[in-house]
């Protein structure tokens, strides 16, 4: 199978790539990487050529502008990128008989649901801020575009990924808390907004797994198991990276933000076809451990 991928070099997109080039459906050519002069989010046009000069059979659609406090800053320019864009892609794609993945988020749903369960993909999607907007309009316009077409158009929701190559929340906190220690200060933390920390890795063999068994098509919640609070998953990986700092639970109107995240952005993860979910969030983190260890190793120097 022929599997494109935008967003090559963001997070996700190195995982997918990865996790592609060992994938035995992809063959020995292996996946296509189509980087951002490739398919740019603000020249989408630029797939219709794309499509004719690589011949994918599916595309994962990884690329996305995920500054939240960007788009809040500017929804118009957030809804050019994640929603006009990939209207753009998916009436190419649905045209040249070509499957597509998009992969969106956990704030399509504004997070006011009962803590009882997280999110499942039949529950109606009422985003609460400008990111959530932009990405549910997307999935909404591929649905659209896809309609009564012989090729299949899919969702693969997840939350808090995190991964190579950093600058994400595990290596901030770690950061945060050598700031706090050296000050002689508890380090806050937010203790009220939960989710399920997704390792970038596990999500990118979720998805090839589906793109394998041909299950691409309808919405799916792909996260690691369990939930966390942010403050939780802080002191996880300061337990498992021998951090010594006090943490305090604070509220999120501790910072002010332009946009306001789901204070309950827990998914219910979606059976995969395998039948075994992804592994449990701790699991996963304990597996990054080392990478953060050595890169904090490195600064030190």
């Amino acid at each position: 199978m022929r599997v494109a991928v935008t967003g090559v070099n963001g997070r996700l997109g190195r995982a997918l790539i990865a996790a592609l080039e060992d994938a035995p459906f992809t063959g020995p050519r292996g996946p296509i990487a189509w980087t951002r002069e490739d398919f740019d989010l603000d020249a989408p046009s630029s797939v219709v050529a794309l499509l004719d000069r690589d011949r994918p059979e599916a595309i994962v659609h990884a690329a996305a502008w995920t500054d939240v406090d960007g788009c809040a800053r500017d929804p118009e320019l957030a809804m050019q990128r994640n929603a006009e864009a990939v209207h753009v892609l998916a009436e190419a794609a649905a045209a040249a008989g070509v499957d597509l993945l998009l992969v969106s988020t956990n704030e399509v749903f504004d997070g006011t649901r009962p803590h009882d369960r997280g999110y499942r993909p039949e529950d109606a999607a009422t985003p609460g801020n400008a990111y959530g907007r932009s990405k549910l309009a997307g999935e909404v316009a591929g649905f659209a575009a896809f309609r009564g077409r012989d090729s299949r158009f899919g969702v693969a929701r997840t939350s808090w990924l995190y991964g190579p190559p950093g600058n994400d929340f595990p290596t901030k906190i770690l950061a945060a808390a050598d700031r706090a220690r050296e000050a002689g200060e508890p380090l806050r933390v937010v203790g009220d907004e939960f989710a399920s920390p997704t390792s970038a890795h596990d999500l990118a063999e979720g998805i090839v797994e589906l793109l394998g068994e041909g299950a691409i098509g309808g919405i799916r919640h792909l996260v690691n198991g369990g939930v966390a609070s942010r403050a939780d998953w802080a002191r996880e990986l300061f337990r498992r990276t021998g951090t010594h700092v006090e943490v305090v639970d604070v509220p999120p109107s501790t910072w002010e933000r332009p946009s306001t995240p789901p204070a309950w952005g827990v998914l219910e993860p979606t059976p995969m076809p395998s039948g075994e979910p992804l592994r449990p969030w701790q699991q996963a983190l304990a597996d990054y451990v080392p990478v953060l260890v050595r890169q904090r190793a490195a600064v030190a120097r």
